[in-house]
């Protein structure tokens, strides 16, 4: 699987590598396989993992349980060996920059987004499956950021 196909699976059906809202940590452990940080609140009611620039946002309960996360693609443009190590460990490659024109063909057949101008972003939200993308609607060019009509983020929750 690319990952313009794995982007649409998570778009179409809300889960990431099999892990969506409602896995617990245990499931999600056995799901992704890279190295990770975890970062709870003060308070011990939230739990950030980050693997760089896939995150996963969990409450707690018996196991803590997901209630969202997202895509930073964004991270990618100046980060390459965020998306090497996700190659190694997930076996998917990310490219630098994903545009929203190739992912809107790839969700060819999928429910119409709610759009939303949000002045240097576009949000298209999928209500069905609980994930928004955020495409950069400024008029910059591509460097070590994303340019206009690029995937800044895929979101969950």
């Amino acid at each position: 699987m690319n990952a313009l196909q794995l982007i649409a699976s998570f778009v179409s059906s809300g889960r990431l590598h099999g892990v969506g809202i409602g896995s617990t940590l245990t499931q999600v452990d056995l799901a992704i396989r890279s190295d990770f940080i975890d970062i709870i609140d003060d308070e011990g009611i939230s739990l950030r993992r980050d693997y760089g620039f896939v995150e996963f946002y969990f409450n707690p309960g018996a196991d803590w349980v997901m209630t969202g996360g997202s895509l930073e693609l964004h991270k990618l443009a100046g980060n390459r060996s965020l998306a090497g190590r996700w190659h190694k460990n997930m076996k998917v490659e990310f490219p630098q920059y994903v545009t929203w024109n190739d992912l809107s063909r790839e969700l060819s057949g999928l429910e119409d987004p709610k759009v939303t101008d949000q002045g240097d972003f576009m949000e298209y939200h999928f209500p069905s499956t609980k994930v928004s993308v955020l495409v950069s609607n400024d008029h910059e060019e591509r460097d070590e950021w994303v340019g206009h009509g690029d995937v800044w983020s895929v979101s969950l929750g």
